[in-house]
């Protein structure tokens, strides 16, 4: 009884808080729907594969979950605790049937990116998990497949990024200040990195705390890395540093934007032209985040309140400046994923504290939309609360049908359901404002087809009920890669506004359309592999397509 009372009086806070910052009634749009009050897991780490089945997972030294596996699948190693019980799942979202998984080796902290054939790559994880990529095929009654020497140095907290090659880069880990690249171009001679950017960016030797750093790829190529407060443009291939960026400021003193001190970061949608010598504009948006040493404070009872900070860059510039802003509510381990629209959804998180066991207070339980097309007065829109804390080891995905699938919240040791703050084993979709409405467009086919070559000529047919005129505008076309989210970082997301012609009526009365336009022009700007595609009509967004380049 008093967990639930103390619960209650969390979102009455809350509320008090986004009322008073924003000065106005609450009447907050989008809305909640728990899918499934119980998966067995809590989802530390979510991706979604191009079967639309999410893969959740945990980790393997969490103790009994609440999913047992197939007597058949039960581990025969000895140094393994509690050997039928399952520590990763297959959620099937047509039918929200759920698959109980095998991993033999803990993933706990650890990273991963989709393939370019589409398999799911998972790296690292703590102690006999550190040097193991472990993969998993989309197909029916697959299970995890394990390579317990796939990697040179530990990876515990490290990122990932696929590449224009199509190789996947690893970067960081706890005390591992390097990178390398999976898969290996020799068995014989496998390469580390040294990038002592990493080291540099710590606040103590004592705290760690730019782990899980901000991978994302610029459109020449190169790798934009985010540590603590700093960032550098990096020539991976060579270890050669063409770019160090300004200090990312904040008016409040020393803020840390990595684990523990989680804010979180996404690339803004890229606008493609078919003339792929021009140089695109990129810019990243770093979000949230709390003081430098406030792990510290927290693990001696005193939670230092987060920033509501948010800053933004354009990687592709010269002399590029950060251009700070704020958002409605101070913000810590909030997830920041990218929809259809090219708009920001920031979700999740607490207002006080960092991440790591119990050290975390007053969920945050509004999303916030960022509308990168706005201006910064009106870029930020408070939406409807969840009734469910999302604290550490929550995460967010971006579902083909435009949902946001939110999961996860364990933010004390192992399964403990009775803490103020329980383990989380639901998942819940969150329904954007633009799913209001009634009007959504359908795709119907795609030229050339599901698979595409770069700078190729394509061709989109959607059908549309809008009463509203196509001319001027009001159309578009994006590709968004799916993202692998843990520790409030989706790795590899991206989108993609692609550069296409006016819409033409197929027929007079119909109300089927079609617009014309190119694929992305080259690796660099667009990895290869799978994307969804989707049709954006004055707002609303389609289904999404599964589409492949290559």
């Amino acid at each position: 009884m008093a967990a639930k009372t103390s619960f209650f009086l969390l979102i009455a806070i809350t509320t008090c808080l986004i009322t008073s910052s924003t000065s106005q009634t609450p009447a907050y749009r989008g809305r909640w729907r728990l899918l499934k009050r119980n998966i067995g897991i809590s989802a530390m780490h979510m991706a979604l594969l191009p079967n639309d089945k999410i893969i959740v997972f945990d980790r393997t030294s969490f103790g009994p979950s609440n999913l047992t596996l197939p007597q058949a699948k039960c581990h025969i190693d000895s140094t393994i605790s509690d050997n039928c019980f399952a520590h990763s799942v297959e959620f099937d979202l047509s039918n929200r049937a759920v698959r109980p998984l095998t991993i033999l080796t803990d993933t706990w902290c650890s990273s991963g990116a989709l393939s370019s054939s589409g398999v799911l790559v998972q790296t690292g994880g703590f102690e006999a998990g550190e040097l193991v990529v472990r993969y998993f095929q989309p197909c029916a009654g697959c299970d995890w497949v394990e390579n317990p020497n796939g990697l040179i140095a530990p990876r515990w907290y490290s990122s990932n990024q696929v590449l224009p090659d199509g190789r996947i880069i690893v970067v960081g880990g706890r005390l591992e200040f390097s990178y390398e690249f999976i898969p290996k171009s020799s068995k014989q001679n496998p390469q580390l990195y040294k990038l002592p950017f990493l080291e540099q960016t710590r606040y103590s030797a004592k705290v760690p705390n730019n782990l899980y750093p901000f991978l994302h790829l610029s459109p020449d190529g190169n790798l934009f890395i985010f540590a603590n407060d700093r960032a550098i443009l990096l020539d991976y291939a060579s270890g050669i540093v063409v770019r160090q960026f300004p200090t990312m400021p904040d008016g409040n003193g020393a803020v840390s934007r990595n684990y523990p001190s989680t804010g979180s970061s996404a690339l803004l949608p890229i606008f493609l032209s078919r003339n792929d010598t021009v140089t695109r504009d990129a810019v990243v948006l770093v979000c949230g985040g709390t003081a430098s040493d406030a792990n510290v404070k927290a693990s001696a009872g005193e939670y230092v309140v987060a920033t509501r900070s948010c800053g933004r860059i354009s990687i592709t510039e010269e002399k590029p400046e950060w251009e700070m802003e704020e958002m409605p509510v101070e913000r810590v381990m909030g997830d920041m994923i990218l929809l259809p629209t090219g708009d920001v959804l920031i979700i999740n998180g607490a207002r006080k504290g960092t991440a790591g066991w119990d050290v975390a207070r007053e969920p945050v339980l509004y999303p916030v939309l960022y509308r990168t097309g706005r201006d910064a007065k009106t870029r930020f829109e408070i939406l409807s609360p969840s009734i469910i804390p999302r604290l550490y080891h929550s995460t967010a995905h971006l579902l083909p049908d435009g949902r946001v699938l939110v999961g996860g919240s364990n933010p004390n040791r192992n399964y403990n359901f009775s803490t103020v703050y329980p383990t989380e084993l639901s998942l819940e979709t969150f329904y954007p404002p633009y799913l209001n409405t009634k009007s959504r467009p359908l795709i119907t086919n795609v030229e050339p087809g599901k698979e595409m070559a770069y700078k190729q000529r394509i061709s989109v047919r959607f059908r549309s009920s809008s009463k509203e005129s196509f001319n001027g505008g009001g159309v578009y076309v994006t590709m968004v890669a799916p993202s692998f989210t843990t520790h409030s970082f989706a790795m590899n997301q991206r989108l993609l506004v692609l550069d296409v012609g006016e819409v033409m009526s197929r027929e007079k009365e119909s109300n089927e359309y079609v617009v014309e336009g190119h694929a992305p022009p080259t690796p660099a700007v667009a990895p290869p592999g799978y994307y969804l595609l989707f049709v954006v009509v004055h707002g609303a967004p389609s289904r999404g397509m599964w589409i492949r380049i290559k």
